[in-house]
């Protein structure tokens, strides 16, 4: 169990605690949606809907799962920050919505670190970088090499301008002084069909989506960019265990509820979370995936976003990505 998990879980007598208004203490007597700013069927979706069901039994009042996808997650999440500070209204948000949408676009609807209310971190999703069959290196140091003898050469893809694909290629090579082409794609699936083909020598992409081509031999995994081994890929090093000690990158799925709402629903919808989280199912089909479960406290999730926008906001500087 984690660090996170096991501080968050200290705070659960939390949530006993007598509420200081007769219409919190009632909390929930409805259903609660739960707004996902990404289209059905991906890693948040699916993330979204586990802690649903099982939040759902936990509090009593169904938990709804609402897709609202567009604009980089940036358009479902702006409903929930305009939603009534209630708790009946939250979104599932990530490192793209509540970190690098920020840092990339030179107007935001909001602000994550004012406008929301955060309630608990759930999953982190490290990536996998991965080389096309017929790029020779074996590990990550041969491509670093191959790399230094070949400036330019080498193309990686990824899922867009600004994506956590594209970002992760340039801190890449402003850790190893590597020089590399981005092609970016309309989303990840094109890209890995390009690296499965060859047209692509490298990219990095999220575990769940990589992982058939991983395991099959289709293309060839070097390295996943957590800070520890991914049992459905054991035999993957650490990019640390590969030679590049500062290099982490994964995504990670919290949930927020707008600024405002009272800290007694915040607590126990902090509570529902962390115990669903504990579930055997939950646990299974996240392990399946490649996500580490990393519950926590309000508190953590804020210092964590925090953190995350100091992390990236030089690396969004350096892809050029960021809007002017």
């Amino acid at each position: 169990m984690r660090p996170l998990l096991k501080t968050a879980l200290a705070t659960l007598a939390l949530a006993a605690l007598p509420l200081q208004a007769s219409a919190q203490s009632e909390f929930p007597d409805r259903t609660i949606r739960m707004v996902v700013p990404f289209p059905p069927g991906g890693p948040t979706d699916i993330v979204a809907r586990l802690v649903a069901v099982n939040m759902s039994t936990i509090l009593g009042q169904n938990v709804v799962v609402e897709n609202r996808a567009g604009a980089t997650g940036t358009i479902g999440s702006t409903a929930v920050a305009k939603s009534p500070p209630d708790g009946y209204t939250i979104v599932m948000g990530t490192l793209g919505s509540h970190t690098l949408a920020p840092l990339l676009q030179a107007t935001m609807p909001y602000d994550p670190r004012k406008d929301f209310a955060p309630i608990s971190l759930l999953a982190t999703v490290p990536n996998v970088l991965m080389v096309a069959n017929s790029v020779p290196a074996r590990d990550v140091r041969e491509l670093i090499a191959l790399m230094k003898a070949n400036p330019g050469k080498y193309n990686y893809g990824s899922a867009g301008n600004g994506s956590p694909l594209h970002l992760s290629g340039v801190l890449f090579q402003r850790l190893t002084g590597v020089e590399a082409v981005h092609v970016p794609y309309k989303g990840s699936n094109p890209a890995l069909q390009d690296l499965r083909s060859g047209r692509i020598e490298f990219m990095f992409d999220a575990i769940p989506s990589a992982l058939p081509l991983v395991t099959s031999g289709a293309v060839r995994g070097l390295a996943v960019t957590g800070p520890r081994r991914v049992g459905t890929l054991k035999d993957l090093p650490t990019m640390r265990e590969s030679g590049v000690p500062d290099f982490e990158s994964y995504t990670w799925n919290a949930l927020f509820a707008p600024a405002g709402t009272p800290a007694a629903v915040i607590a126990k919808l902090n509570a529902a979370a962390l115990e669903a989280l504990r579930h055997p199912d939950i646990q299974k089909r996240f392990a399946e995936f490649g996500a580490d479960i990393a519950g926590s406290t309000p508190q953590e999730l804020a210092e964590l976003v925090a953190r995350e926008m100091r992390t990236w906001a030089p690396v969004v500087e350096a892809s050029g990505a960021r809007e002017r």
